[in-house]
């Protein structure tokens, strides 16, 4: 199992608890940030994982009281919530700029895929509330909109799409409005409940009848905050219908049950977020404190550079342990042709601008640091080598997705050359020719390796799970 668990005693009015949250993270289309999106042509979505908070409640111990069962805890709640990535054909093409290119791919398939995976979910997990907190202008948008068009077009049973507006609603660090969300959702968790089981009886009270899946673009940071609240929702409930707490009591009156909570809810998404975008989760200041605080936008600054820099030069060999580990490709027994693994096959002057570039710096800092041994002038000098740094690092940029860390045993060849259908926000990095319409693949990314949909690659295979 790939995932997280965090069981801790909690105490309220005299009733002994274990308070506990697991989560399972899908092996299917696992990998990182940049390089699993969205659904894939067997209806798998990128970054799933299904979140369980359990309650487990033990008897009164009233003394002289008599055990009535051997089972030390008297009542055992569950509830159950999914998040995963946006159901459509989409990627973010890394190009060493901040933003990648948004890249919406608008195939025969799509509503067919969205169908079987909205479907799966209901037959898994009954009724479903697809909470969307993507933003609806900006960069954004075009993914919203492609999501918001098929689940409209497919109007499936037991399928309700509601939106909500995250940044727009929750501005000016005012994250206590997180609470509009559950109110939006109150009705739907009354109907569909919570998992009860009692140890007098042999069948459960109580059956969860269905979960809400939330999204936002990384399924990280807003969604962790939005299940956070909506976990609180229901286990403030549950403590109310359990009587231990009285109707209008609030799980923050009992400051140590709450504080727990809020920890585990804050390292369960730290975790989800350091293993799918390279950092913890951003906004863990409000899940793990209940505010939001300029220490926390801080960390955030600091973890989004960390994210930017694992997701542009370090996540490619990440990728690949993904595709191996799960058995999304698998090796042959021809090890002779395995160079393509360790040697770097990008020409001779995109593998030298990065030493030029260095080497440049270096002779500026010297220029700058050393001691001088004449009069004369280094105006000369230092336009040199700032020119050299200059045209340098205009290169890199133009050529981004050259010095872009990419997975070597499925490259995503044909995500970065899309030229189909749909929606892609630019074309960066492909050097000053596709600024004209002219997108030249380069080979060393294995376009002749490999293509989606390819039942084979050199040195290896890439299987359809069956199980």
């Amino acid at each position: 199992m790939y995932g997280t668990f965090d069981i801790r005693p909690a105490f309220i009015h005299g009733r002994h608890m274990q308070l506990c949250l697991i989560s399972r993270r899908s092996r299917f289309r696992a990998g990182t940030r940049y390089f699993r999106r969205g659904i894939d042509h067997e209806g798998h979505v990128a970054n799933f994982n299904e979140t369980e908070q359990l309650l487990l409640v033990e008897g009164p111990t009233t003394p002289g009281a008599q055990r009535i069962s051997t089972d030390m805890f008297a009542t055992k709640l569950s509830f159950v919530q999914i998040r995963g990535s946006i159901p459509v054909f989409w990627a973010e093409v890394n190009t060493l700029r901040y933003k990648p290119d948004l890249q919406i791919m608008d195939l025969q398939e799509t509503a067919n895929m969205m169908k079987a995976h909205l479907q799966e979910q209901v037959s898994i997990y009954g009724n479903q509330y697809l909470v969307s907190l993507v933003n609806h202008k900006g960069y954004e948008k075009p993914v919203k909109e492609a999501y918001e068009r098929y689940v409209t077009e497919l109007n499936l049973p037991n399928v309700r799409y509601e939106y909500f507006d995250f940044h727009d609603e929750c501005k000016n660090m005012r994250w206590d409005r997180i609470s509009v969300l559950t109110d939006i959702l109150a009705d739907d968790l009354e109907k569909d409940g919570y998992f009860q089981l009692d140890a007098t009886q042999l069948t459960p009270v109580k059956l969860q009848q269905g979960t809400v899946r939330t999204n936002c673009m990384d399924n990280l940071d807003r969604t962790n905050v939005a299940q956070g609240a909506l976990a609180k929702y229901t286990i403030n409930k549950q403590l109310v219908d359990l009587g231990i707490i009285p109707p209008g009591a609030k799980v923050e009156d009992y400051e140590a049950f709450s504080k727990d909570l809020r920890e585990m809810w804050a390292d369960h998404g730290d975790a989800i977020a350091t293993a799918y975008g390279g950092s913890g989760a951003l906004k863990s200041d409000f899940t793990r404190t209940n505010k939001r605080t300029k220490k926390g936008a801080f960390e955030d600054g600091v973890k989004s550079v960390v994210r930017y820099l694992k997701n542009n030069y370090f996540d490619g060999a990440r990728q690949d342990a993904f595709d191996l580990v799960t058995g999304t490709w698998i090796p042959r027994k021809n090890p002779a042709a395995a160079m393509f693994l360790v040697t770097d096959a990008r020409p001779l002057i995109t593998r030298s601008v990065p030493v030029v570039a260095s080497f440049s710096l270096f002779m500026i800092c010297a220029g700058l640091t050393l001691p001088r041994s004449s009069d004369y002038s280094l105006f000369y000098y230092f336009m040199l080598w700032f020119s050299l740094l200059t045209a340098a690092l205009v290169f890199i940029l133009v050529h981004g997705i050259d010095y872009v860390s990419w997975p070597r045993l499925i490259p995503p060849t044909d995500v970065i050359y899309y030229s189909g259908p749909g929606y892609r926000s630019g074309n960066h990095g492909k050097g000053l020719k596709d600024n004209f319409g002219i997108a030249k693949r380069s080979k060393w990314l294995g376009s002749t390796r490999t293509r989606v949909g390819a039942d084979q690659i050199e040195l290896g295979e890439i299987k359809k799970r069956v199980d």
